[in-house]
């Protein structure tokens, strides 16, 4: 495959391995704010229980865009594990939150106070938003969510990015095959990591890029800990729904999981890109690049639901 590269290239200690081939939210209990600095209890898994035996604080998040799809699910399951705040233009019911626009980087400042860790979801989604949307949301917003980040000393920020960087790579073969479910068509593929070079397939996806490019941007000029997310399709119904989903489906429990591992990841990772999709037999995105750096495999399949 040709094309302009990736500002993708990982800055961790580990090489760029090979791909391999490849319950959900329930119950909900009032998120401890930053601001009162009350401590939450860990769950399993064994970055978790190394902390707790260190005796280190949970991380104190931001979440932008928390009263979406992603941001609520990530309350539901890791709000009882983490101190949050919220920066959304409406309020979250049980969570503290700063009401601002994201286009106004004065009026969010204030939201980055005391935080370790950004997590920003927050984004005009899709091709049909209007270039006006696109621009002052993923573009102005992403700029001042970093920039904000960087002015209070945020040491992590986790940036929603997007499979529709490469999705122009399934208008040719066998991609093209997959995504339209024409399976006996196939034959063999290459799976595209980290390292492919980007095809977004509209504005959407060039603001996306535009994105990963900044966060590199700020890892190397500012020394902070950026890391990239391609997301793959999130249902409010968590289920593949379309043909094409039966490649790019990612439960709502892989993504929560990826963003712990994230959170969770070790300081030496600087700057990396990372597909998040669940196990589904059709993937043609590189999920071990995500299992060698940070410990993730996702649980579940979108085969599960033929």
């Amino acid at each position: 495959m040709r094309g302009a590269r990736s500002p993708s290239t990982s800055t961790t200690s580990t090489t760029s391995p090979r791909r391999a081939r490849g319950s959900r939210a329930t119950g909900q209990s009032p998120t401890p704010s930053i601001a009162g600095g009350r401590r939450c209890p860990t769950t399993s898994g064994s970055t978790a229980r190394s902390r707790a035996s260190r005796r280190v604080p949970p991380r104190r998040l931001l979440v932008t865009g928390l009263s979406g799809l992603i941001g609520t699910a990530l309350r539901k399951h890791l709000g009882t594990k983490y101190p949050i705040r919220g920066l959304n233009r409406r309020p979250v019911p049980g969570v503290e939150c700063v009401q601002a626009d994201l286009g106004d980087l004065d009026a969010i400042l204030p939201a980055f106070k005391d935080v370790d860790t950004v997590v920003h979801l927050g984004a005009a989604a899709g091709d049909r938003r209007s270039p006006e949307d696109l621009l002052s949301s993923n573009v102005i917003g992403t700029y001042n969510v970093f920039e904000a980040a960087h002015r209070a000393g945020v040491k992590r920020v986790i940036f929603a990015s997007s499979g529709s960087t490469v999705v122009g790579w399934e208008r040719e073969p066998p991609l093209s095959h997959i995504v339209n479910g024409r399976y006996e068509e196939v034959g063999s593929w290459t799976p595209l990591t980290h390292e492919t070079p980007i095809r977004p397939g509209g504005l959407y996806g060039a603001t996306k890029v535009w994105g990963e490019a900044l966060a590199r941007v700020y890892a190397d000029s500012h020394g902070m800990s950026m890391i990239c997310l391609r997301i793959g399709r999130v249902r409010a119904e968590d289920k593949p729904m379309a043909p094409r989903e039966f490649s790019v489906w990612c439960s709502q429990r892989d993504i929560v999981r990826m963003l712990e591992a994230c959170i969770e990841a070790p300081d030496r990772v600087r700057f990396d890109v990372f597909y998040v999709l669940s196990a589904n037999r059709w993937s043609y995105r590189d999920l071990e690049h995500a299992r060698a750096v940070l410990g993730w495999t996702p649980l579940d399949r979108a085969e599960d639901h033929r």
